[in-house]
């Protein structure tokens, strides 16, 4: 490969529930990211981290949207620093943290295309559908809002980033691995008309088939697709340093088949890999089948 590749990591914490997540930039990073990127024929550019306010120095304001200032502000900062990466000729790799940190990195890429006059598809991969609104969260997370916000559903102060919404369309979004919705998300995602695939599709489809669906929906009249994938999609028994883990997730084979078909696909112009949590991980475990997923989703080939 002789793809050009600049990491973005950040450290964000505020969308979860559990403290920890701020930390997975740096143990991607001490999986040896730089290297095996190196090693595949990728130039990386590694622009260090954005951070945002710890929680315990913010006011967490309103119970239905927790630290809603402090994310607007930090995913506001990556929405630049993504769009400077693409306008540059680079793929923006953004290492997280928590998934809210989506809310900017795809709000960077969708307004560099948008000013090319084109439109971006999203696939998120996820055990969760991150769809709810103020109006039907259980908890107040905004990481499990930021879908939704995406789609243009939400609080205009996330919605707005960056002066336009929604970010994609959603019937170019696409939500893989789901198995673990509340009530709330799942009106929510009818009447968007959002296409997902749960884990019942994964089991009786193959990943392949699903990947290959997903990337025709989201990628249709689109400039390329965003690709968002968070650890939890993995079953806990691959992924176990993750804060929201739900069991019966994708296998290891099937995480990394669904990266190189994206791969294969020649669609994807951003990636986010999100909700590495090194306090509840087995000796970097998480991190570095995160680093070998990026690999994946970036050309490395068993042969």
């Amino acid at each position: 490969m002789n793809a050009k590749v600049r990491l973005i990591g950040m450290q964000i914490d505020l969308g979860a529930g559990r403290r920890g997540v701020d930390m997975g930039p740096s143990a991607l990073r001490l999986a040896d990211l730089d290297r095996r990127l190196a090693e595949i024929g990728v130039d990386v550019d590694d622009s260090g981290d954005l951070s945002a306010v710890i929680p315990e120095a913010a006011d967490s304001g309103d119970a239905r949207l927790r630290y809603l200032g402090p994310i607007a502000d930090a995913c506001a900062r990556l929405a630049e620093r993504v769009k400077g990466s693409l306008s540059g000729g680079r793929l923006p790799l953004t290492l997280g943290g928590d998934h809210s940190l989506a809310i900017g990195s795809l709000a960077g890429s969708a307004a560099h295309h948008r000013g090319q006059g084109a439109e971006l598809g999203l696939v998120w991969m996820d055990a969760h559908a991150d769809f709810n609104t103020c109006h039907t969260t259980p908890s107040g997370n905004i990481h499990g809002m930021a879908l939704a916000v995406c789609c243009g559903m939400g609080d205009p102060a996330l919605t707005g980033l960056l002066g336009f919404a929604p970010k994609v369309h959603p019937e170019r979004c696409v939500l893989i691995g789901a198995r673990d919705l509340d009530p709330g998300e799942r009106d929510n995602l009818r009447a968007a008309g959002v296409t997902v695939f749960t884990m019942r599709e994964v089991d009786e489809q193959g990943m392949h088939r699903v990947v290959d669906r997903a990337l025709e929906v989201a990628g249709r009249g689109a400039a390329g697709v965003h690709v968002s994938f968070d650890m939890d999609v993995l079953d806990p028994h691959e992924a176990p340093g993750t804060g929201t883990p739900v069991r019966g997730g994708i296998s290891y084979r099937e995480a990394h088949l669904a990266m190189e078909v994206i791969a294969d696909s020649g669609l994807m112009r951003a990636l986010d890999l999100v909700e590495i949590n090194p306090v509840l991980d087995d000796r970097n475990k998480t991190a570095s089948l995160g680093v070998e997923l990026i690999c994946s989703a970036l050309g490395k080939k068993i042969l």
